[in-house]
């Protein structure tokens, strides 16, 4: 089955809240799901620890540069997804966990800054994807956005789908309830209500929809 990666070398991009959105999803749908945590600031273990783990899900801390290839072919077995939160730098355990991918996502907010900075994480892929000789698979996800895009967020996204980037949508929107999983901990089903809690579970919805679609080879879907 399956390894989706989530990469960013730019800090408070969103990658522990698309891991956990996508894992949390998957496992709703009746998948089996590894999350690896391999950030250490921990966000995936601290949300697992915050309250029940949702059934179906097993979350990996603590992984070092060595181990990470092995745990994931470890965990790559039928019938489960691994979903692995990598750390905010360019580091041979990123490369590492990339190599392994068959999808990997650059959450990205919507600024210029942002963008700049997920442009190495692009370039990272590319270059791991010449060593091994492989195509890597890769997509970028716009996160905390809202219903009116602004000219810049409306800009980036065009120049990137130009350069022939892969754009997922739905993108992640603003959501409270996106926030609160890692005050509750469990799952957007299972946490108190937070805000307009059924538009966060149909965007968390419509985004795994759109990586599953990913995985399954319909690429842009």
């Amino acid at each position: 089955m399956p390894t989706v990666v989530i990469a960013s070398p730019k800090g408070g991009a969103g990658k522990s809240t698309t891991a956990v959105i996508l894992g949390t999803e998957f496992a709703h749908a009746g998948a089996n799901v590894t999350m690896m945590d391999c950030d250490p600031n921990g966000s995936l273990t601290l949300w697992s620890e915050r309250g029940t783990l949702p059934e179906r899900i097993e979350v990996v801390s603590g992984l070092r540069e060595g181990e990470i290839i092995r745990a994931i072919k470890a965990h790559d077995q039928d019938g489960r997804i691994v979903v692995v939160d990598l750390e905010g730098v360019a580091s041979r355990l990123v490369s590492r966990a990339i190599s392994q991918a068959d999808l990997v996502i650059i959450p990205m907010r919507a600024t210029t800054l942002d963008a700049t900075i997920g442009v190495r994480a692009l370039q990272l892929i590319e270059e791991e994807a010449e060593a091994l000789e492989r195509d890597i698979p890769h997509a970028v996800v716009f996160t905390m956005t809202r219903a009116i895009q602004s000219k810049q967020h409306k800009g980036i996204v065009g120049s990137l789908k130009e350069q022939g980037v892969d754009v997922i949508e739905p993108e992640l929107m603003e959501r409270a309830a996106f926030s609160a999983l890692f005050e509750f901990g469990g799952d957007l089903y299972s946490m108190p209500g937070q805000g307009n809690a059924d538009k966060a579970i149909e965007n968390a919805q419509g985004f795994a929809k759109a990586v599953f679609a990913r995985l399954a080879g319909e690429q842009g879907a």
